[in-house]
């Protein structure tokens, strides 16, 4: 009897170790194949979230309007860029805006230049975008972004979405005077990180940028969230796909 119990306690003892060593060892961290991603703003809010405020503003034009209205800020920004004449983005972003209406033949106000201008600090996040942030950090990813918007649009928006602290830095170009894809833009995410070019992942929204990005020398992931397709440029993203899952799977080396 007494060699009977002795067994079934050792059974007990032996399972116990291994239900604690076990499972343990079985999800034993794996280091991610990169330290740090630096991301475009887009990928992490929805540009097109600015559409309803539009939309109130000039009925029936909201979609119309929103996609002049993005594509002049950027053409204002690559302008700028070239004739070295840098403004801060949000007023890159309040021109582009009165030369839109201004091409639709629409009024604007003071009153709804504001409330549209401040549509550009209360962007939505993508619904998968928190999640992706909080698993990256949680394997020691760093996370920056580089970003054309101003330092002002940065943390309005990540305030206002309450992940912040989600962010080692929310970087802006207007640090050096620089828009992407200028590459004295990408850069900064090398200086204010102390790491080598090879062990950062850019993010890019846009196709334009992840041709900027990976041109630099960035290992290049498209979050293609429009599914648009890849420009004309002769280089191409590392990889991409429509989500933010895909992104992190990448940067940890998942399958």
């Amino acid at each position: 009897m007494v060699t009977k119990f002795f067994s079934i306690k050792m059974l007990l003892i032996l399972l116990a170790l291994t239900a604690l060593n076990g499972p343990a060892h079985a999800q034993e961290r794996v280091a991610p194949r990169f330290k740090a991603v630096a991301f475009d703003y887009f990928v992490i809010f929805d540009p097109n979230s600015v559409i309803p405020e539009v939309e109130k503003a000039f009925p029936g034009k909201g979609t119309e309007f929103t996609k002049a209205w993005r594509a002049k800020q950027f053409e204002y920004g690559f302008l700028r860029s070239i004739t070295n004449s840098h403004a801060d983005f949000f007023k890159v972003t309040e021109d582009a805006l009165a030369y839109t209406a201004h091409a639709m033949k629409l009024d604007l106000p003071p009153e709804k230049k504001e409330r549209l201008l401040n549509a550009y600090l209360a962007l939505k996040p993508w619904p998968d975008a928190a999640e992706g942030l909080r698993k990256l950090k949680a394997s020691g990813v760093r996370i920056i972004t580089i970003a054309n918007f101003s330092g002002k649009m940065l943390r309005a928006n990540a305030e206002g979405a309450g992940i912040t602290e989600l962010f080692d830095e929310l970087l802006s170009t207007e640090v050096n005077g620089t828009y992407k894809p200028d590459p004295k833009a990408y850069a900064l995410g090398m200086e204010r990180l102390k790491l080598k070019k090879e062990d950062i992942v850019f993010a890019a929204f846009g196709g334009w940028d992840a041709y900027g990005a990976k041109s630099f020398g960035y290992t290049t992931y498209w979050v293609n969230r429009f599914n648009l397709p890849v420009e004309e440029l002769g280089v191409q993203a590392d990889k991409t796909s429509n989500t933010m899952g895909g992104l992190v799977d990448f940067v940890l080396g998942q399958p």
